[in-house]
């Protein structure tokens, strides 16, 4: 993993290193926070595009956040690489699931529940997120997550915009929002770069990270689409812009990391 920018010396960073798709590692109080991960070559008819990352980094971490369990947010390969001692943070209908994997600390929350988890307050945020969670056919009960210590983030997970948004803010130090998918257009329940600036305009954060690109397409695609796995996150970047909001877009590149502290996000 490269992380060209420097730690903040003589206090813990506040830093994001993007792994690709949705995982995420935040570095904060000190606690190593991991989103959503997912870390394999290849899933299903889908293949990773996104540079390697150093394994080793993101499976040492203190808490993991996972979202829903599609199964590009929650991979049995990926998770079984992961301490089964960590402390898990799922929607109640993946505890079972969880716990079946081998994991021993496991909370289930629903939108609107707290959670306190390594000297942070996790606050469980509403998705508006459909789909089958396979191959069981049910409908799997999606979320979003707000921690809080001493700076702040939102990991949206999948979603479409709320107008409920609105009111993680504006005092959100990062807001870490999906910008795209793993393939030619979006289906209902998500973010693009448009509907993503809006959300950004909602929260007013300090700094927004897009996520949920550069990570997964179909092989073929890949070819004859390079631009899905680029711009997304661009355009993302030039709206929010655009709106003339003191929000700054940072913009990682998967398999990269900063430290935001460096951008006042902490002061």
């Amino acid at each position: 993993m490269s992380n060209a920018d420097a730690q903040v010396q003589g206090s813990d960073p506040f830093r994001v290193a993007f792994g690709g798709h949705s995982t995420v590692l935040i570095d904060i109080d000190g606690v190593r926070v991991l989103t959503d991960p997912l870390f394999r070559s290849y899933l299903l008819h889908l293949q990773r595009h996104a540079p390697p990352i150093e394994l080793e980094e993101y499976t040492r971490a203190d808490l993991l956040l996972i979202s829903h369990s599609h199964l590009d947010h929650l991979d049995r390969r990926s998770l079984k690489l992961l301490p089964k001692d960590i402390k898990v943070i799922v929607p109640n209908d993946t505890v079972n699931l969880m716990r079946g994997l081998g994991f021993k600390d496991v909370i289930g929350v629903s939108a609107g529940q707290e959670v306190e988890a390594h000297g942070l307050t996790v606050h469980a945020t509403d998705a508006v997120h459909r789909g089958k969670r396979m191959p069981w056919h049910r409908h799997a009960e999606t979320l979003g997550f707000l921690a809080r210590g001493s700076q702040s983030f939102y990991f949206a997970g999948d979603t479409d915009l709320f107008a409920e948004m609105e009111h993680f803010g504006p005092d959100l130090d990062l807001a870490l929002l999906p910008v795209w998918g793993w393939g030619p257009k979006l289906g209902e329940g998500h973010l693009d770069p448009g509907r993503a600036a809006e959300a950004v305009e909602l929260i007013r954060p300090k700094i927004a990270v897009p996520i949920h690109w550069g990570g997964y397409l179909p092989a073929t695609m890949a070819k004859r689409r390079p631009d899905l796995l680029t711009n997304p996150p661009r355009e993302f970047k030039r709206l929010v812009e655009k709106l003339g909001v003191t929000t700054r877009v940072e913009l990682i590149e998967p398999g990269s990391s900063a430290d935001l502290k460096r951008y006042g996000a902490a002061s």
